[in-house]
């Protein structure tokens, strides 16, 4: 990757971290699914007037059942999972676990995308950065039946974020990113707008979980919902992906350091390898290394052979 492409991905990676934190101090006063709510639909109102000033909502129409899907797939449902999942582990073990996304995508590719497999020193990179998640589970999941579940949701979660990148690439590469980001946003809002409804508090919720909310919606959903799909449609979604290793190295420090999270000698072994694993599965090569010229630095080709997964009567992948 470029030096502009690592600079979105170290500022997305920044972004979402503090996302974890936002959603932990939003379940104060609110259910799962009024935050996930208030987050895509404050997400779509930031996005939507700089959408419509720069016309890149035109020609989605004919997009409309591939944006309900990724709306659905890649936000909605992933939102709210991750939502629920978090009444039940600390803010930090949730971006933690959202790191098995590149893992899921590194499956998907063998049936859906040649060109995202990793290999050589790039499937080392991936083996290292899961390798440093676990050094990270440091909780016992599996002696705390909620809390197992609540991890399940959360990896669950990071599924629906790889097949969602990928019918990025196949169908809306050409999709502006704030079109996309806002057509998306909508879609999640109206599908998320029952539950919060059902689920609304009794008595209006205090200025910190308001306040979190709004931070989470409109930096952590609409603006950061850019960045990804930019990167997705010029690096891929296997190197978009490495945001997941990043952003739990934030999602620790800011729950160590505003929510009293505790952190470990284990912690901080485990984020050096996530950290070590994002260069190599992005560059394939070590940190020493020259940069092979030309190789890397423009958006990928599409797959040559058109694996797909059939949804909605038509090819996506």
């Amino acid at each position: 990757m470029d030096r502009r492409s690592w600079t979105l991905l170290l500022t997305l990676g920044a972004i979402w971290g503090a996302s974890y934190l936002f959603i932990k101090i939003g379940l104060r006063d609110m259910s799962p699914s009024m935050v996930s709510f208030l987050r895509v639909f404050l997400g779509a109102l930031a996005l939507l007037p700089i959408a419509l000033s720069q016309g890149a909502l035109r020609g989605l129409g004919a997009r409309a059942w591939t944006l309900v899907i990724v709306g659905t797939i890649q936000v909605a449902i992933p939102f709210l999972l991750i939502a629920q999942g978090e009444e039940e582990v600390t803010s930090a073990l949730a971006g933690i676990l959202v790191a098995s996304a590149p893992l899921f995508t590194a499956l998907l590719a063998i049936r859906i995308d040649q060109e995202e497999r990793s290999q050589g020193l790039r499937l080392v990179g991936i083996l290292t950065g899961i390798t440093g998640v676990a050094f990270l589970l440091g909780l016992d999941l599996g002696g705390d039946g909620a809390a197992l579940l609540g991890g399940l949701m959360i990896v669950l979660a990071s599924l629906g974020y790889a097949i969602g990148g990928f019918m990025v690439k196949r169908r809306l590469a050409d999709v502006p990113a704030i079109g996309m980001s806002t057509a998306v946003m909508m879609v999640a809002s109206v599908l998320l707008l029952p539950a919060a409804i059902a689920t609304a508090p009794a008595e209006a919720p205090g200025a910190g979980p308001l306040a979190a909310v709004a931070a989470l919606g409109i930096l952590g959903t609409g603006i950061a919902f850019v960045i990804f799909y930019s990167l997705i449609t010029s690096v891929g979604p296997a190197r978009a992906f490495l945001v997941t290793y990043i952003a739990p190295a934030w999602a620790v420090v800011y729950g160590a350091a505003f929510l009293s999270e505790e952190i470990t000698a284990v912690t901080i072994v485990g984020l050096a390898l996530i950290l070590a694993g994002s260069f190599l599965a992005a560059e394939g090569r070590l940190p020493w290394q020259p940069r092979v010229s030309g190789v890397e630095e423009g958006p990928p080709s599409m797959p040559v052979e058109p694996s797909v997964v059939e949804t909605g009567g038509s090819n996506r992948a």
